[in-house]
């Protein structure tokens, strides 16, 4: 109930301010962004305005709540922010930045000013930036915050709690303690729950948790978000080849993770970065966009110059050119269902080695059996619409043909562009459509030459 009404007090806020910047009240809206709303409304409320209306809500923004609204921006529209500032007004603002978040955060930025940041910071946070820094963006290391609490197996439940009362405060997502030995390498987890339920005599090492796998520094971030939510995970250790204790991840990176990803997976169809700013310039949309269009382009006069080598064949039989299109669109749409699937189970770590070939069988006679039941139904259909029980039999074994090498290549194509270390999801749909196309129009027209010479 109290997070219904928390909810609907922040849309309030939300209209209120729109109101207040319609007016051109600027001292009403600073004063709904700096005390009514928290940093991520604030957030969401510069990424959804256009470019000059955006500028003028960041002006207004209190300077000490910069920081966290800058974490929670787009990549996109946060690297605009911090192109227009120094360096020292960028260490006045990540001065209370955890780990990853900071590194994260510099990575959008030139090497130069990079390091004049890390100038600005003392000796022990410039150590644990610059460890998460060293590893790539996309793995543990690269997620990890270097914040971690961690005790020792020998000493009692007791001496635990002491010690913990004497921190002001926990780090973020402290679920459980970490439990390592004298040379820092990893041995357990000692949830917090279960602690403060047992007896106070007890040592770590008869309470801890010894099930507990590390997460190795260079997993992949998309395999780390699999196990978080395979087995329910708030935080999980990090650790180095020879067992050390690194840092830890925490279910909010995770959390992004899964966004980001699912968001690359949405945009990369159509040839957009997963970061693309809704409100772009122009200028800056049409550059992006034009470089997808002109790939399009070529598949497009691959496919046209397929057409183009049954001229004859089309001028003879006008109905070839009403019915092409068909036989292209069921290749492509069937094409895609397996597509999506492949990258979908590659993505959840589904697909393997062991069972691409169950999977492509699969896929095969499904969508042949489809091929045949509407090959059945748009051949009767054309014979009924130009009278010529030719042309039916021509656009009925093309749709089977073109719906089982679309099942083919929908299977083995996500495999093979992963192998080739490229984007299955970027790249995929462009090979597979101008496959279809160029495999429909073959086929369609080829049969028809075939038949009608």
């Amino acid at each position: 109930m109290t997070d219904i009404l928390e909810k609907s007090q922040a849309r309030q806020r939300l209209r209120s301010l729109s109101e207040a910047l319609d007016s051109g009240a600027l001292k009403q809206v600073a004063r709904i962004l700096n005390g009514g709303l928290s940093p991520s409304d604030i957030a969401h409320l510069l990424e959804s305005s256009p470019p000059r209306q955006r500028a003028l809500l960041w002006n207004l923004v209190d300077k000490q709540l910069e920081g966290e609204v800058l974490q929670y921006l787009g990549d996109d529209i946060r690297a605009y922010f911090l192109s227009q500032l120094n360096a020292q007004e960028l260490a006045d603002i990540i001065e209370d930045f955890e780990s990853d978040d900071l590194a994260d955060l510099l990575q959008q930025l030139p090497d130069t000013v990079i390091q004049e940041v890390l100038d600005t910071m003392d000796e022990q946070d410039r150590q644990r930036v610059e460890e998460v820094l060293s590893y790539p963006e996309d793995t543990a290391g690269g997620l990890m915050n270097t914040d971690t609490i961690t005790v020792r197996p020998d000493i009692s439940i007791d001496v635990v709690l002491r010690y913990l009362r004497r921190h002001r405060n926990l780090p973020p997502m402290t679920d459980s303690l970490i439990v390592v030995s004298r040379r820092d390498e990893f041995i357990g987890m000692l949830p917090i729950t279960r602690m403060l339920v047992s007896n106070p005599a007890s040592t770590v090492r008869e309470v801890m948790d010894t099930d507990i796998e590390p997460i190795p520094v260079t997993l992949s971030d998309t395999k780390v978000a699999t196990l978080f939510e395979r087995y329910d995970l708030i935080s999980a250790p990090v650790v180095g080849d020879d067992n050390k204790l690194l840092g830890r991840i925490t279910i909010d990176d995770v959390v992004d993770v899964i966004r980001e990803d699912a968001d690359h997976s949405l945009m990369s169809m159509a040839g957009l970065d997963e970061d693309e700013d809704t409100f772009a310039p122009v200028i800056k949309t049409t550059r992006r966009r034009a470089v997808w269009l002109g790939i399009n382009v070529v598949t497009a006069f691959t496919s046209a110059s397929v057409i183009g080598m049954f001229e004859e064949t089309i001028q003879q039989v006008v109905a070839l050119a009403v019915l092409m299109p068909i036989v292209a669109s069921m290749g492509g749409i069937a094409g895609s269902q397996t597509l999506t699937l492949m990258i979908r189970g590659m993505a959840v770590g589904q697909v393997s080695n062991d069972n691409v070939k169950w999977l492509l069988n699969r896929e095969f006679l499904a969508t042949t059996l489809n091929g045949f039941l509407f090959a059945l139904v748009v051949s009767a259909a054309a014979m009924v619409w130009f009278r010529d029980p030719t042309i039916g039999l021509v656009i009925a074994m093309a749709l089977v043909i073109n719906l089982t090498i679309a099942s083919i290549v929908g299977t083995l194509l996500p495999l093979t562009l992963k192998r080739l270390n490229i984007d299955p999801a970027l790249a995929g749909g462009v090979i597979l459509l101008t496959t279809t196309d160029v495999v429909g129009f073959l086929s369609f027209l080829g049969l028809a030459t075939y038949f009608y010479a």
